[in-house]
C-alpha cells in the first residue's frame, strides 16, 4: 500500500489491484498482473479462564511469527485483558516480557505493602488476623465485596493503556476491540466498545466472589464469562468473516472437589461458563479455526505458573502452524499491516504532558483536602506515572477505599491534563471488626486460650478521627478503648485519649524457678497523649508524650505450703501510679509474622509517683524497649531480636511485666518463670520458607532459635554468669487466623518438650 502511495496513485483502493513482483530483477507491466484477491477480515476471539488465559500470549507470539494479521479482537475476562493490551498496541513479545516480570503473588494481595500502613494499622497485625475481618454498616455485618484486591491489577492496566486515553471508541485502537462483561443486575451481556479501556478490561474480569464487581456507566459489571466466555457472535457483528477462537476455559471439576461450599460455588460458575462456550463453538464454520491449548489441571488461580502457561500456548500454536497458513499473508503485506498498527499506537502519548489540575472524586472537600497530603503529584508538574502510582498506593494503604483509581482528562483544548483520583469508600465500612486467637500448650498441663475482638471506627468526624476498641476473653479478660484525633489539616500531629482494664490470672515463681503461688491481677489505666506521626500517615512510626495514671491490685489465691510461714509478702497488694510517659515506635517489617525484611523498634519510658497501701509514696522509673532486625537471602531468613527492661520499686506481684519464659521468650521455661526488676534478652531465629503452597496459609516455614537472657531483682546481681539459655526447633505457618508453631523446646535449667502455639509467641 505504501509503495502505491509513493508512486503517486490517486486512489487508495487501486492498491489492492496492483501487480505483484514475481522477480525483483524483471518486473512485469502493471496491466499484465493478476489482481490480488481480497483478504477476509480475521477476528480473534480470546476466552476467559483466569491464570489459564496467560497462554493467550503464547498463541499471539505464534500468530505474529506465522504472519497472520488480526483485524479485530474480542475478549472476555483474562482474554479481554490480554486481547485489549495487544489491541492497544503492545506486541506479543512486550506482553510476554511484562507478564513474566509481574509479581503475581503480590498483584492480588488484599492489602498494600505493610510498610506503607499507618502505625495504628501495623500494631493491630500483632494482635489480630489481617484476613478475618468484617464490616458493620447500617445495622448489619458485611463481608468485603471481593476476596482479593484488584488495585495493583488496575494500576497495571492503567499504565499499559494510558496511550489510548483520548480515543473516542475502541474502534480507534491499533486493532478494533471489544470486551464482554455481565450486568449483575439483569444478567445480560454487556459489550464494551468505548470509554475507559482500563476500566473495561477490569470489569470484564470481575470474577464473582473473588474480585469486587465494578460500577461503570451506571451498571454493576461482573465477569463476562458468566454469559459469553467465547464471544464469537460479537466478532461476527464487528465484521469478522473468519474467526480464530482460542478457548482456555476451566473444565468441570471432579467429584472430589464438591465436598465444600467453595468447591460447589466454583463448579456452578464453571457449569454456566461451559454451557455458553459450547453454544459459541457450535456457531463456528469450516472456515474458522478453534484452538484448544492443552492446559490440563492448571487452575484459574495458578498465576505463579505464568512462564509455563505462556510456553504451553506457544508450543500448541506452533503445532497447528499448518492450520494457520490459510490466514497468513505475504511478508510485504504483513509488514504493511504491522506498520499501520504501529503508526496508530504511536499517536498515544505515554510520557510527557503536564498536570494542570488535581481533583478527587468520591469524597467530600474536607476529606479530599486531608488526603491531598498523601499525594505528591499535582498541578505544575509533569505526568510522572511511577509517582502517580505511588500516590495511589499511599491512598489505598489507608484501608478506607475499595476502589482507588485515576484518569487523565484534557482541560479544554489545552495540552494540560487534569489528574482525577477516583475513590469509592468501602461498602462494608466505616466500622471494621477483626478477630484474633491465642492458643498455647506445652503438652504437660500448662496452656492458655484467649479470644480477641477489635472494632475500629474510621472517619468519626470530618477531621479524620478514629475510635479503636479491643476486647479479650480467656486467660486474660481485657478491654481497651482509644479516641485518636488529628489536630491540623495535614495531620502532622494528633491527640489520643485512652483507657485500659484487665483481669489476668498469674503464676508466681521464686528465684529458683519453682512455682510458689497462683493469683490474679486487676488493673485500670487511662491516659492522654500528644503525638507526632513519622512519615506520611505515620507509616514510618510515631512518637507520643503524655500523662497516664493507673490503679492495680494483685491478690494471691493459692500459696505453696513451703512459703506460707515465710515473710514473703504474698498478700493482697494495692497501688496507684501516675506520671509522664514517652513512647516511640517504628515498624518497617514486611510481615508481622515470619517477616523476611525490615525492622521494628519500640521504646516505652515512664517517670512518676507510686502510692501503695501502708507504704510512703515513692518515685519510680520504668523502661521497656524491644528491637528486631530481619534480613533474607533467597528463602532463608535471619531474625535478630533483643529486649531491655528496667523498673525500680516494683510491687510484689507485678513482676509479669518484666518477665521471660515461653516459646521464643526463653524457650524451655514456663511463661513468667524468670522475673525481676532488670531484664536483658536476646534471640537469633533462622527460618526457611518452604516451597509448598497449602492454600490456608501465606507460607510454610521450618527453622529454629537460640535465646539468651535473664531477669534480676537487684542491679548488683546482673552478670554474664547469670544468663540463661533456651532453644527451639519448629515448623510454622502464617495462617489466616494467626501464626502457627509446633516446636521442640529445650533449656538447660528449664525443661525439654513439645510446644504448640497459635497466635503471637
Amino acid at each position: 500500500m505504501f509503495r502505491c502511495l509513493s508512486a503517486g496513485l490517486l486512489a487508495l483502493g487501486l492498491c489492492l489491484w496492483l501487480p505483484t513482483l514475481s522477480h525483483a530483477a524483471d518486473p512485469q507491466p502493471a496491466a499484465q498482473a493478476a489482481p490480488t484477491p481480497k483478504r477476509p477480515t480475521v477476528g480473534l476471539v480470546l476466552s476467559g479462564g483466569g491464570a489459564r488465559g496467560l497462554s493467550h500470549v503464547g498463541v499471539l507470539k505464534v500468530l505474529e511469527q506465522a504472519q497472520v494479521p488480526v483485524d479485530l479482537i474480542v475478549g472476555t475476562s483474562m482474554g479481554a485483558i490480554i486481547g485489549g493490551l495487544y489491541a492497544s498496541g503492545m506486541s506479543a513479545d512486550e506482553l510476554e516480557h511484562e507478564i513474566l516480570a509481574l509479581e503475581w503473588g503480590d498483584l492480588f494481595d488484599p492489602r498494600e505493602p505493610r510498610q506503607l500502613l499507618s502505625q495504628r494499622r501495623k500494631e493491630e497485625d500483632f494482635e489480630f488476623s489481617p484476613v478475618l475481618r468484617l464490616g458493620f454498616r447500617n445495622g448489619e455485618f458485611r463481608l468485603p465485596s471481593g476476596a482479593v484486591s484488584t488495585r495493583a491489577l488496575e494500576a497495571m492496566l492503567r499504565r499499559y493503556t494510558l496511550p489510548t486515553r483520548h480515543k473516542a471508541s475502541f474502534d480507534g485502537l491499533p486493532i478494533p476491540f471489544r470486551a464482554v462483561a455481565t450486568d449483575m443486575e439483569t444478567g445480560q451481556a454487556v459489550v464494551m466498545e468505548h470509554g475507559d479501556l482500563a476500566a473495561a478490561l477490569r470489569a470484564s474480569m470481575s470474577v464473582p466472589g473473588v474480585f469486587a464487581p465494578l460500577e461503570l456507566d451506571g451498571r454493576i459489571l461482573g465477569d463476562g464469562g458468566l454469559v459469553n466466555n467465547l464471544p464469537v457472535d460479537v466478532a461476527r457483528r464487528m465484521g469478522a468473516e473468519v474467526v480464530i477462537a482460542v478457548n482456555i476455559g476451566t473444565p468441570l471439576a471432579g467429584r472430589e472437589t464438591l465436598g465444600n461450599l467453595l468447591g460447589i460455588t466454583t463448579q456452578m460458575v464453571n457449569i454456566l461458563t461451559e454451557q455458553n462456550v459450547q453454544a459459541s463453538i457450535a456457531t463456528l464454520t469450516k472456515d474458522d479455526l478453534l484452538l484448544l491449548p492443552p492446559l490440563g489441571k492448571i487452575t484459574s488461580a495458578d498465576f505463579n505458573r505464568a512462564p509455563e502457561l505462556v510456553k504451553i500456548g506457544h508450543d500448541y500454536a506452533q503445532s497447528v502452524r499448518e492450520a494457520l497458513k490459510r490466514f497468513a499473508v505475504p511478508p510485504a503485506q504483513y509488514a504493511a499491516w504491522a506498520a499501520q498498527r504501529q503508526a496508530i499506537a504511536d499517536t498515544g502519548l505515554t510520557h510527557g504532558g503536564h498536570v494542570g489540575a488535581l481533583r478527587f472524586e468520591g469524597v467530600d472537600a474536607m476529606r479530599a483536602q486531608r488526603l491531598s497530603r498523601l499525594v505528591q503529584s499535582g498541578p505544575d508538574q509533569g505526568i510522572d506515572l511511577p509517582q502517580i502510582e505511588s500516590d495511589l498506593q499511599q491512598l489505598a494503604a489507608t484501608g478506607d477505599y475499595e476502589q482507588v483509581d485515576y484518569r487523565l482528562e484534557r482541560i479544554g483544548s489545552r495540552v494540560d491534563e487534569a489528574l482525577v483520583i477516583q475513590l469509592r469508600e468501602n461498602s462494608w465500612g466505616p466500622n471494621y471488626v477483626r478477630l484474633g486467637l491465642d492458643l498455647r500448650t506445652d503438652f504437660d498441663g500448662q496452656g492458655a486460650f484467649n479470644l480477641r475482638l477489635s472494632h475500629n471506627r474510621h472517619w468519626v468526624n470530618s477531621g479524620g478521627a478514629e475510635w479503636r476498641n479491643r476486647f479479650q476473653l480467656g486467660e486474660t479478660l481485657g478491654a481497651f478503648t482509644e479516641f485518636y484525633q488529628p489536630l491540623d489539616r495535614r495531620a502532622n500531629w494528633f491527640v489520643a485519649t485512652w483507657a485500659d482494664a484487665s483481669l489476668k490470672r498469674v503464676e508466681l515463681y521464686d528465684t529458683h524457678g519453682d512455682a510458689v503461688a497462683t493469683g490474679k491481677r486487676r488493673g485500670v489505666q487511662a491516659g492522654v497523649d500528644v503525638g507526632w506521626p513519622i512519615g506520611l500517615q505515620g507509616h514510618l512510626g510515631e512518637f507520643r508524650l503524655g500523662l497516664t495514671g493507673s490503679a492495680r491490685r494483685a491478690e494471691p489465691e493459692l500459696v505453696s505450703a513451703s512459703v506460707v510461714d515465710q515473710t514473703t509478702g504474698l498478700s493482697t497488694q494495692r497501688w496507684r501510679e501516675g506520671g509522664v510517659r514517652m513512647a516511640l515506635i517504628s515498624d518497617q517489617l514486611d510481615h508481622a509474622n515470619f517477616p523476611s525484611a525490615g525492622h521494628r523498634i519500640k521504646g516505652d519510658l515512664m517517670v512518676g509517683r507510686r502510692n501503695a497501701e501502708g507504704v510512703v509514696g515513692t518515685d519510680f522509673v520504668r523502661l521497656d524497649s524491644t528491637f528486631n532486625a530481619v534480613g533474607s537471602w533467597g528463602p532463608h531468613t535471619l531474625n535478630a531480636g533483643a529486649r531491655l527492661g528496667y523498673a525500680n520499686q516494683i510491687p510484689l506481684g507485678a513482676l509479669d511485666e518484666y518477665s521471660l519464659g515461653g516459646f521464643q521468650q526463653l524457650s524451655g521455661y514456663r511463661v513468667g518463670q524468670v522475673t525481676g526488676n532488670y531484664l536483658l534478652f536476646g534471640r537469633l531465629t533462622y527460618y526457611r520458607r518452604m516451597p509448598w503452597n497449602v492454600g490456608v496459609a501465606r507460607a510454610l516455614f521450618a527453622g529454629g532459635s537460640l535465646e539468651v537472657g535473664n531477669a534480676w531483682a537487684d542491679r548488683h546481681d546482673i552478670g554474664l554468669k547469670g544468663l540463661r539459655t533456651g532453644s527451639s526447633l519448629f515448623v510454622g505457618a502464617d495462617t489466616g487466623v494467626g501464626p502457627f508453631y509446633l516446636s521442640l523446646v529445650h533449656a538447660a535449667r528449664g525443661y525439654t518438650g513439645l510446644y504448640l502455639l497459635l497466635g503471637r509467641p
